[in-house]
């Protein structure tokens, strides 16, 4: 993309990228699908993000325990991240072996922030449009109340502060 935006850019070549705005990430999504040659990549919905988070679907507090007091092990957050990012893939995965869904960097979703559907629906997105885009899983500089992986917040699409970052999906 020609530079990194990161408020810990020193922090080394397998740290997330921090602080893009959710339309920054669509930018870099379009590039990187002209460079492949594909369209295979794009962010994840909620729900997909919420599924991979909690191991498939699982009963999990935080992406891989359910336990706050284990939480150092999964997760970079406000007890343990001496406040800065930490390379990807240092603390334990979940059952699925995706590092870093709680704590390290927020990640932004494909989806407007709404209400959830009311009943039982199977991949649901969100709405068709809003203030705000959604972002889950927390960053270093959150209490681990706020790192669960129920969390959810909204940010306006144009929003590059520190701590939000994304994750790709590639569908086949």
């Amino acid at each position: 993309m020609g530079n990194n935006p990161s408020q810990f850019n020193s922090c080394g070549e397998d740290c997330p990228v921090e602080q893009v705005s959710w339309n920054d990430v669509q930018d870099f999504i379009r590039r990187l699908n002209q460079q492949e040659k594909t369209d295979k990549y794009r962010l994840p919905t909620e729900a997909e993000w919420e599924y991979a988070a909690t191991s498939g679907g699982q009963q999990e507090q935080f992406a891989g325990t359910n336990n706050q007091p284990d939480l150092g092990e999964y997760a970079w957050y406000s007890t343990n991240s001496e406040g800065k990012t930490h390379p990807v893939g240092q603390k334990k995965p979940n059952a699925l072996g995706l590092y870093d869904m709680t704590g390290n960097v927020w990640e932004w979703v494909q989806d407007w922030k709404g209400d959830y559907p009311s009943g039982n629906i199977t991949d649901p997105t969100g709405p068709s449009s809003g203030p705000n885009r959604v972002i889950r899983g927390g960053a270093w500089a959150m209490p681990a109340h706020v790192c669960r992986s129920a969390v959810r917040y909204g940010r306006v699409s144009d929003s590059g502060v520190g701590r939000l970052g994304f994750r790709l999906v590639r569908v086949n």
